[in-house]
């Protein structure tokens, strides 16, 4: 079974490729880096970069790929879409988390890169209604000075910045790591609030997809 993973980042790979080898070995992934698509994107939007997603897509479902997962919460929603267009399962690696964050009432979402705000509310929102929560309470954080740090290859500094967020918050039920290169931070944090990832509910839910 062959899973195409889209991301924009390579520090992405090894995540996935560690995540596969506890929890699913044996299904083979294909990784698919393309840093441009998030650059364009923050500066124009995700729907300025549509057409080179469901390129990518459908040759990578022309190549054998059972489904697709799109590890970049900015394109996640784009992703989405361009799986509906060409009839392929196409999935957004923080739509899980999303789904069991809205249980909770409060929710609060921090991101390393402002581009990623706006599409991870909007996703909480939508799973929210589709739970039938009218309760939830979504509040964005954008990490002062985390991006900065991972793009000079700082991955300590990254980590530890997003952590000391989380411990500084303290008005929420769950806290929300927007995107796939802060799910390490989990670790660091001394918060009793719940603090959830994407990525092994992402590829879980993509695992499941290839195999229908």
């Amino acid at each position: 079974m062959s899973l195409a993973l889209l991301h924009t980042s390579p520090a992405h790979v090894p995540v996935f490729d560690a995540l596969r080898d506890t929890h699913h070995p044996g299904l083979v992934l294909r990784h698919l880096v393309h840093k441009d698509l998030l650059d364009r994107a923050g500066e124009s939007g995700p729907e300025t970069v549509a057409a080179d997603v469901e390129a990518l897509v459908a040759d990578a479902v022309a190549e054998g790929a059972a489904a697709v997962l799109c590890t970049c919460s900015t394109l996640g929603g784009v992703a989405e879409s361009v799986g509906v267009r060409l009839g392929v399962p196409v999935l957004r690696v923080d739509r899980p988390m999303a789904a069991a964050a809205v249980r909770a009432g409060r929710v609060t979402v921090l991101a390393a890169h402002h581009a990623t705000l706006q599409p991870t509310r909007a996703l909480l929102v939508q799973e929210a209604e589709r739970a039938g929560k009218r309760d939830v309470d979504v509040r964005t954080v954008l990490v002062d000075g985390a991006w900065e740090r991972f793009e000079a290859g700082d991955h300590d500094g990254y980590l530890e910045r997003i952590a000391a967020a989380a411990d500084a918050v303290t008005d929420a039920d769950v806290i929300v790591l927007a995107q796939v290169s802060m799910a390490g931070a989990a670790a660091r944090t001394t918060t009793r609030i719940p603090v959830l990832s994407s990525p092994r509910p992402g590829l879980d839910a993509a695992r499941a997809a290839a195999a229908r």
